[in-house]
């Protein structure tokens, strides 16, 4: 799928939820994922302003209290709300919060941690 709206919706397309009598769930594909990780954001903290040569990213939001930027929107999403970051777009988190929060990440596109370019940064990291 080329496209950064193609590549949104196929993913979104190959998620699967389930109503069961105690509840729901939510299948998030993982078979092409390059890493799947829970980041926590310590009250205060904030991510880089960054982005990615070689990956998408899939978050879904865990907890209340952050502030997510993706591109020129910046808004607080609510725990629950699914945030799809486009590679080569600006991104990052902070907690507004008084108590950590957390979100899902899920990388779509093999990648590794050095695919980070950081175009600010609060704690002087490169």
């Amino acid at each position: 799928m080329t496209g950064k709206k193609g590549t949104e919706e196929a993913f979104r397309a190959s998620i699967v939820s389930d109503r069961r009598p105690w509840g729901l769930f939510r299948r998030y594909p993982h078979e092409n994922a390059g890493s799947i990780k829970i980041v926590t954001v310590d009250p205060g903290g904030v991510l880089s302003l960054q982005l990615h040569e070689k990956r998408d990213e899939f978050w879904v939001v865990l907890d209340p209290g952050l502030e997510v930027v993706v591109g020129d929107r910046a808004w607080r999403p609510a725990a629950g709300e699914e945030v799809f970051v486009p590679r080569r777009t600006a991104h990052r988190a902070r907690n507004l919060g008084a108590v950590p929060a957390r979100f899902m990440e899920i990388w779509i596109g093999k990648s590794s941690e050095s695919d980070i370019v950081r175009l600010k940064d609060e704690y002087n990291r490169r």
